[in-house]
C-alpha cells in the first residue's frame, strides 16, 4: 500500500471483514485524509477452501455438490461451466431438450443473483425498502428450483450429457406465470428506484471506468458491458442453444455505477424473453445423453479398486478424461466465469484452474475509489457485485511468509548452535578413533554427523541396571539429589526486578552452597552400589565436579563484579 510520506495527518481504517457491507469475509485497509480516500487495500484469505485442490482429487460426478459453494448466489452457472468442461474435453453430446432446460435454469438463476444483488445494494446506499421487496420474486425462482431439483439453492442438477432430472409435470406453465409475474416486479422497481434523485445523486458519475481501463482490467459482465463493450459470451460463443432466441445485450456508455445497475435491470427483462421463448419451443426427448455413462469407462475394475471402494454402494459413472487440455467459459451473472482442465487418461482432472469474474473485477477497485469520499466506497463495491465464496485466495500466505521472517533471526542461532555441537562431536569421535588406532566411530547419518543423536537415543532406551546387593534406594536417590540441588541453586539467588542480582556477595556464596551437594549425591551412588569400583568412580566424579565448580564460580564471581563495577 503507498502512502504519501508527505503528509502526517492521514488515518489508516479497517473495513471489514465482518462489516454488513463487505458483501462477505472481505477486508479493506483505507488510508483517509478526513473523508477522501487516498489508497485501498483489499485483504483476501478468510473464506478459502482450496477448491481448485478438491477438484483434483474427486471425478468430475463427486466435485459437482462443492461447486455450487463457489457462488452461492448463481448455483446453476458453478454447475454448467463443471460439466461443460468434461463435455468439451470428450466431445459429449447434449441432447436438445435437455440444452433447453440449461438455459432455463441458467436464465432463472442469473435472475435470482441480480435479485440478490440489488437488495444489498440499495441497502449500501441507505434504501432499505427494496431490499424486502427482492426476496419476494427470489422466493418464487426457488419455489421453481425446488419443484424441478429438490433444492432450493445447492441443486446439483447439471449432469454431464444432460440434466438430472426431467421438469415435473406442470412446472412449465408455473414457470410461465413467473415469467409474467415478475416483468411487473422489474417495472415496480424501476419506478422506485431508477428516477429517485437521492438514488442518482449516490450512484450517477461515481466509480466511472472508461473502455480501454474496462479492457487492460479484464473486466467482464456488467462491469465491461457498462463501460460500452458490447461482449456477451452467449452471442460470441454461442454455446448451449441461446443462439435460437431472440435477445439483445444490455450495454451502457457511461461506466459509472449507474450504468452498471441499468444493465442488471436490463439483463433481468432478457432473462424473461430468453425463458419464455425456450418455455414455448422446448421440445421432447432424452433429457439426458444415457449412452455417455459408458463413455471412456474405467474397465475390468480389480477388486479393492475404485468402483468398489464402498462395498453396498452403487459407484457413481466414472469417465477417463484425456490426455489434453482446455479453457471453457460461461456469462455468469458477475461476468466470465472459466475453468482451465487438464485431463491425464485418468477419472481425476491433472489440474483444474478456475477463473472467478468477481475475483478480476475486484483488481479495480483500489483505483475506483481513490480521490472519492468514504461514502462512495460502498457504493462502488456494490456495483462490482462480489461474493467472497469464489473471490478468495490465498491471501494468508503472505501473513505466514511474515510471522517465518520474523522467526528466522531466533532459530538461526539455534540451528547455528545445533550443527556445531555436532560437528565438534563428530570431531571428537574421528580424533578419538584416530588414538585408539581404528578405522573411524559407528557412523550415523552422513559423516557421522548424527552419531550424538544416536549415541543419546541408545542411552535413554538402555536397560536400567541396578545392583542387586547394594542399597537400591540409596543407588536411586543419588542422581536426583544431583540434579535438583543444581536446580535448587538458580531458585535462590537473591534476583531483583529485571534478573538483576540484588545481593551479589549473599548470592554469590549461596549458590556455592546449594551446588556443592550435587557431590554428595554422587558419592551416595557410588557408596549404594556395594562395589569398590563403583565408590571409586562415585569419588572421581565428585573430585571432577568439585574441580569444575571452582573455575566455574570464580568466572562467574569475576565476570559479575566486572559487570557492577
Amino acid at each position: 500500500m503507498n502512502v504519501p510520506a508527505t503528509r502526517e495527518d492521514l488515518m489508516i481504517v479497517n473495513m471489514g471483514p465482518h462489516h454488513p457491507s463487505m458483501h462477505g469475509v472481505l477486508r479493506l485497509i483505507v488510508t483517509l485524509d478526513g473523508e477522501d480516500v487516498i489508497d485501498c487495500e483489499p485483504i483476501l484469505g478468510y473464506l478459502h477452501r482450496g477448491m481448485e485442490k478438491i477438484a483434483e482429487n474427486r471425478t468430475i460426478i463427486q466435485y459437482l455438490p462443492y461447486v455450487t459453494r463457489w457462488d452461492y448466489l448463481a448455483t446453476m452457472f458453478t454447475e454448467a461451466i463443471t460439466v461443460n468442461a468434461p463435455e468439451q474435453l470428450g466431445n459429449i453430446q447434449v441432447p436438445k431438450r435437455a440444452s433447453y432446460i440449461r438455459v432455463i435454469m441458467l436464465e432463472l438463476s442469473r435472475i435470482a443473483s441480480h435479485l440478490l444483488w440489488l437488495g444489498p445494494f440499495m441497502a449500501d446506499i441507505g434504501a432499505q425498502t427494496p431490499f424486502f421487496y427482492i426476496f419476494r420474486e427470489r422466493e418464487l425462482v426457488y419455489d421453481l428450483f425446488e419443484a424441478a431439483t429438490g433444492m432450493r439453492m445447492m441443486h446439483n442438477y447439471f449432469r454431464i450429457g444432460g440434466v438430472a432430472a426431467d421438469l415435473p409435470y406442470g412446472w412449465i406453465d408455473k414457470c410461465l406465470d413467473f415469467c409474467d409475474y415478475f416483468l411487473t416486479g422489474v417495472s415496480e422497481y424501476q419506478k422506485l428506484i431508477t428516477r429517485n434523485p437521492i438514488f442518482l445523486e449516490r450512484v450517477e458519475g461515481v466509480g466511472i471506468i472508461g473502455v480501454e481501463e474496462a479492457i487492460n482490467w479484464g473486466l467482464s459482465g456488467p462491469m465491461l458491458r457498462a463501460s460500452g463493450i458490447q461482449w456477451d459470451l452467449r452471442k460470441v460463443d454461442r454455446y448451449e442453444c441461446y443462439d435460437e432466441f431472440d435477445w439483445e445485450v444490455q450495454w451502457q456508455k457511461e461506466g459509472d455505477s449507474l450504468s452498471r445497475y441499468l444493465v442488471r435491470i436490463g439483463e433481468m427483462v432478457e432473462s424473461i424473453k430468453i425463458i419464455q421463448q425456450a418455455l414455448e419451443g422446448i421440445p421432447g426427448g432424452p433429457y439426458e445423453n444415457l449412452e455417455i455413462r459408458c463413455f471412456d469407462r474405467v474397465r475390468n475394475p480389480e477388486l479393492n479398486d475404485f468402483d468398489y471402494r464402498f462395498i453396498s454402494k452403487k459407484p457413481s459413472p466414472t469417465f477417463e478424461l484425456s490426455k489434453q487440455e482446455l479453457y471453457v467459459r460461461v456469462e455468469a451473472p458477475k461476468g466470465e466465469l472459466g475453468v482451465f482442465l487438464i485431463g491425464d487418461q485418468n477419472v481425476f482432472p491433472w489440474r483444474w484452474k478456475i477463473r472467478p469474474p468477481g475475483f478480476i473485477n475486484l483488481q479495480i477497485l483500489p483505483q475506483l475509489v481513490k480521490r472519492m469520499k468514504l461514502a462512495d466506497i460502498m457504493t462502488i463495491l456494490g456495483s462490482i457485485d462480489i461474493i467472497m465464496g469464489e473471490v478468495d485466495r490465498l491471501e494468508y500466505l503472505k501473513e505466514v511468509y511474515g510471522m517465518i521472517w520474523v522467526l528466522v533471526p531466533i532459530f538461526t542461532p539455534v540451528l547455528g548452535i545445533t550443527i556445531g555441537v555436532l560437528a565438534i562431536v563428530w570431531l571428537e569421535r574421528e580424533i578419538s578413533a584416530g588414538l585408539q588406532q581404528r578405522i573411524g566411530p559407528e557412523y550415523a547419518g552422513p559423516l557421522g554427523i548424527l552419531q550424538a543423536l544416536a549415541d543419546g537415543t541408545k542411552l535413554l532406551f538402555k536397560e536400567n541396571l541396578l545392583p542387586s546387593r547394594g542399597d537400591t534406594r540409596l543407588f536411586s536417590i543419588g542422581p536426583s539429589i544431583a540434579v535438583i540441588s543444581i536446580l535448587l541453586s538458580y531458585l535462590i539467588i537473591p534476583f531483583g526486578s529485571n534478573l538483576v542480582l540484588s545481593d551479589l556477595n549473599i548470592g554469590v556464596f549461596l549458590w556455592i552452597a546449594i551446588s556443592s551437594i550435587a557431590p554428595i549425591g554422587l558419592l551416595m551412588s557410588g557408596y549404594g552400589s556395594n562395589n569398590k569400583y563403583s565408590f571409586l568412580g562415585g569419588l572421581r566424579a565428585a573430585a571432577q565436579s568439585i574441580s569444575y565448580e571452582i573455575p566455574l564460580t570464580l568466572c562467574v564471581l569475576s565476570i559479575s563484579l566486572r559487570a557492577i563495577r
